[in-house]
């Protein structure tokens, strides 16, 4: 036999033994951890939609919801089959029973808005499957996450037609074209503490510009939660949330102006005066906890790319600022009772300690 096909062939049975023997070893941490963060997520996906499916409006913002929703069923069901598999407790989560206390409260966000919601969510979403991709190794996990991020890419272009069909979508500032291919000749490329400072590039542009439209979600669903929900102390937190995310707003959209670049639009317009929740609180206040959390990661991600001094201090005090509140909000999770433990390593001492 060739050298050549006898190496393929060896291969490919490398492969199968690999792909049947990773169907028999325990799940990872990273993969536990993918999946168990994915099914909160999709569990209040699934309690938020129901609400939103029966006030929509639009027809074409229902086929969108519909379509999201049949995803977040579809996860749920397939990552409650690999924890049964594992004999691994199903995380509660959130469910319809318990964190939707009024399905037929009068709609609190717009319909126009709610498709712009999804936008920024879908963003989120590609970034976390294309992290949980990264992160796993059994082939059946790799697969589904694979499976995950094509439905996301496909829910993410309907999203961005129907913005485009509606006049919705604000697109990201334009640049005109250099005559010619340059380099960069002075240190002063990446000052930004005194005297004249470059215009912002393209990357820096970019990642300012996304990091302010996913601001704008969380600021509407700061101040509509804290519209429509009981505890003070959940209202004056999400109050809070939405005074520093206006805060950071201005300095992002001012960094902006500043080479005469527009920002996202605001949507704080599209939030009703109803002040009936239809949610609980402990689901508004996760919710809202999660999105500034991520939030610290994208204000990562721009800091990653910059080349101006000023820019990287900006990204650095953002980020402290947004970890801080995070941080709080956990705090107010935990005194509520409210936080589910993610998975985590034994305890060795603390079982030690029960003999």
């Amino acid at each position: 036999m060739p050298i050549e096909t006898q190496s393929m062939e060896q291969e490919l049975e490398t492969k199968q033994a690999s792909e049947t023997i990773g169907h028999k070893v325990q799940l990872s941490s990273s993969e536990i951890a993918n999946l168990w963060t994915q099914y909160m997520n999709d569990s209040m996906s699934v309690c938020f939609l129901h609400h939103l499916l029966r006030k929509a409006k639009d027809d074409d913002v229902r086929a969108i919801l519909e379509y999201a929703n049949d995803l977040s069923i579809s996860h749920l069901e397939q990552i409650t089959n690999y924890f049964h598999d594992e004999n691994f407790p199903i995380p509660k989560g959130f469910t319809i029973k318990d964190d939707v206390i009024n399905a037929d409260a009068p709609a609190l966000l717009s319909d126009a808005f709610i498709l712009n919601y999804y936008y920024v969510m879908t963003l989120i979403g590609l970034s976390g499957y294309a992290g949980a991709l990264s992160t796993s190794v059994r082939s059946d996990i790799r697969r589904y996450f694979t499976q995950c991020n094509a439905e996301s890419m496909d829910l993410f272009n309907r999203i961005v037609d129907t913005m485009l069909e509606k006049g919705l979508f604000f697109r990201p500032p334009s640049i005109h074209p250099d005559e010619k291919v340059d380099f960069v000749k002075k240190q002063g490329y990446i000052a930004g503490w005194v005297g004249k400072q470059r215009p912002l590039n393209a990357i820096e542009m970019s990642g300012m510009y996304y990091n302010l439209a996913k601001l704008v979600v969380k600021i509407v669903l700061e101040l509509g939660f804290s519209q429509v929900a009981e505890s003070k102390e959940v209202v004056k937190y999400l109050q809070r949330g939405a005074k520093l995310c206006e805060e950071h707003f201005m300095i992002l959209s001012n960094r902006l102006a500043e080479d005469n670049l527009p920002s996202p639009k605001k949507w704080q317009s599209e939030i009703t005066n109803t002040t009936v929740a239809a949610f609980s609180d402990k689901m508004m206040l996760q919710h809202v906890v999660m999105l500034v959390a991520a939030s610290a990661g994208f204000y990562g991600a721009g800091l990653s790319v910059v080349q101006r001094r000023d820019l990287g201090a900006m990204y650095s005090r953002l980020i402290v600022q947004m970890e801080i509140f995070a941080e709080d909000g956990i705090n107010l999770l935990i005194e509520n009772g409210w936080l589910e433990q993610a998975p985590g390593a034994v305890d060795r001492e603390a079982l030690a300690e029960r003999k």
